[in-house]
């Protein structure tokens, strides 16, 4: 029981780093959206969202990864990133 406590807490770290990872994602992307309305430049970029997914597949098949899964994953990560760019 000791090692899955020990296994749970290694789980909360590494939840606790994406968050900040999140945090600091987030924070870069808020300051793209300002620069993005300096400009006059629309926040959806479909040529960079599709850098974005691809550089995902090509990190997930080095990684051994679930394509779909990860995609998911992203997908969401874009979709909350672009919201604070508006």
């Amino acid at each position: 029981m000791k090692k899955l406590n020990q296994l749970r807490e290694q789980i909360d770290e590494v939840d606790n780093q994406l968050l900040l990872l999140l945090q600091k994602r987030v924070a870069v992307c808020r300051a793209i959206g300002l620069l993005k309305k300096d400009y006059n430049m629309a926040v959806h970029d479909s040529l960079r969202e599709n850098c974005v997914y691809e550089n995902v597949k090509n990190q997930v098949n080095k990684l051994g990864l679930n394509y779909k899964e990860v995609a998911t994953i992203f997908h969401q990560i874009v979709n909350m990133c672009s919201a604070v760019q508006s």
